[in-house]
């Protein structure tokens, strides 16, 4: 380690000597500079941010050109819009700096970059797993449109506050009576939490996004909607085709057969973490004997 150091401290030494007199916070602060941008520009690129970008880009070259033939009245009016400018941007892009800074938020960026392990549990159970799969496909041989949407770690109170408390152990024939045509509480979404289905009728975000197909209704937007403003997994039924769907992360998988839609479910289980933990478990019993 030592050996490293000096090799290092050699090489500023002799960028030193050549006029850089770079230092080792020089070095991490280009990292971290590095590392923001490139974060901006992915968020960027997945956002309705990008289109403003390019008008930004137009304007600036509008104004560049009248700087270079003197345009004073064009630069009076810039230098006293531009203040105002900024503040027209925060509010315009305001959903997205909040989904940018929740996103931020949720990431634990100590954690992954020290690969310090979460104590993290299994959010809900096998069976659980197979009554949703069953309802969901029941409900799609009948055309019974649904949406349930599954929490994950960000916690979906304010969705669930919309809706009517149910408070009930999952079962497929929960689920299939709950979204059954003219009952009370067919219209709208179903929250899980673990293995209880906590509230139903629920009002969801809609997604803005422009790339959504078109013969898509308002359920599909909302399954789309509240996987962009949380990191909850949504299973949509189709009222029309009886195809279902899953949302994550922005993210629209549709047409899941059973499997593609188990793989879904068990990718946000965590079982996979306690399943390592349960082996480590084994391993360190088979030691001690």
């Amino acid at each position: 380690m030592n050996a490293k150091l000096e090799s290092l401290k050699s090489v500023l030494a002799s960028l030193s000597l050549h006029g850089l007199n770079l230092r080792i916070v020089d070095i991490i602060e280009i990292f971290l500079i590095s590392f923001m941008v490139y974060h901006i520009f992915v968020w960027v690129k997945h956002t309705k941010v990008w289109l403003l970008v390019k008008g930004i880009i137009i304007i600036l070259i509008f104004i560049f050109l009248a700087i270079i033939f003197k345009m004073n009245t064009i630069i009076w009016i810039v230098e006293n819009v531009l203040g105002l400018a900024v503040t027209a941007i925060i509010v315009i892009l305001q959903p997205e700096l909040r989904r940018a800074l929740e996103e931020l938020g949720r990431k634990n960026l100590f954690a992954n970059f020290l690969n310090v392990e979460k104590n993290t549990t299994e959010l809900f159970s096998d069976k659980t797993v197979n009554d949703l799969v069953k309802a969901s496909f029941d409900m799609g041989k009948v055309k019974t449109g649904a949406l349930i949407v599954i929490e994950n770690k960000v916690k979906l109170t304010e969705y669930e506050r919309t809706g009517i408390e149910v408070d009930g152990l999952i079962s497929s024939q929960l689920l299939i009576n709950i979204f059954e045509h003219n009952t009370p509480l067919h219209d709208g979404a179903v929250i899980v939490r673990g293995n209880r289905v906590v509230s139903a009728t629920c009002y969801l975000p809609l997604s803005d996004n422009m790339e959504i197909s078109k013969e898509l209704g308002t359920r599909h937007r909302a399954a789309v909607g509240i996987s962009e403003a949380t990191d909850a997994l949504t299973i949509v039924v189709s009222e029309e085709t009886g195809k279902v769907s899953a949302t994550y992360e922005g993210e629209l998988y549709r047409n899941l057969d059973a499997n593609g839609l188990r793989e879904k479910l068990n990718m946000i289980q965590n079982k996979e973490m306690e399943e390592k933990k349960h082996r480590l478990r084994k391993g360190r019993s088979k030691d001690e004997k």
